[in-house]
């Protein structure tokens, strides 16, 4: 399940980011928060942004794909 969410929506969150996205553009990738609950993602260049919340089963699906596993 794919939920659009806003910078109001959570500002509590813990963003973070890949240490793989410390090459010469930092900021081209997405960042990352969770809760118990949710996987949410927003683009680092515009962190007040739109951003999206996917639960943890459909992250963990997505990173599985993703890593060509």
């Amino acid at each position: 399940m794919i939920r659009k969410t806003s910078a109001e929506d959570a500002p509590e969150l813990a963003w973070f980011k890949s240490s793989y996205s410390d090459s010469s553009d930092g900021n081209d990738c997405v960042e990352v928060a969770t809760t118990p609950s949710s996987i949410h993602v927003r683009d680092s260049k515009h962190a007040r942004g739109p951003r999206f919340a996917v639960t943890p089963d459909a992250w963990a699906d997505f990173v599985t794909y993703a890593a060509g596993s």
